[in-house]
């Protein structure tokens, strides 16, 4: 069973959906890996959301950067959104990400950082599971050596 949904608003992300995929693939997350729009097919994408059984969603968009807040208002689930830099330096889709409204929540990392979206997901997992919260320690213990 997937425990996170990676979802791409388009075929254009998949560079920084592969990055996420990465991530979780390093720390043996299971996950599924989706292309929907909110604005080209709102209707599969939300069957999608509620048919899945993933724990954390993460979502990257660029321009309008509907999907993360298009994904959070169909589940009760914790949505991470990674904003692309797709125009305006991608400062347009970060906003849209961070400014959903009180009672719709979505996490943002920077833009482009499909990376921290992956790891942010794996500690909210880890708040629960002792071997993915061993590997997080590893993990930020390497990284600390190479700095």
């Amino acid at each position: 069973m997937a425990r996170v949904s990676l979802i791409l608003g388009s075929e254009s992300d998949r560079e920084l959906g592969d990055k996420a995929e990465a991530i979780l693939k390093d720390f043996g997350v299971e996950h599924e890996y989706e292309v929907f729009s909110a604005h080209r097919n709102p209707q599969a994408l939300k069957d999608h959301i509620e048919a899945s059984e993933s724990d954390v969603f993460i979502a990257v968009a660029g321009l309008s950067a509907a999907l993360p807040g298009f994904i959070a208002a169909h589940t009760l689930k914790p949505v991470i959104g990674v904003p692309k830099d797709a125009k305006l330096g991608g400062l347009d889709s970060l906003l849209s990400i961070v400014q959903m409204p009180t009672g719709v929540p979505v996490a943002c990392v920077g833009i482009d950082n499909a990376r921290n979206a992956a790891l942010l997901a794996i500690e909210i997992l880890a708040l629960s599971d002792d071997g993915l919260k061993e590997k997080l320690v590893e993990y930020r213990r390497k990284r600390a050596v190479r700095t």
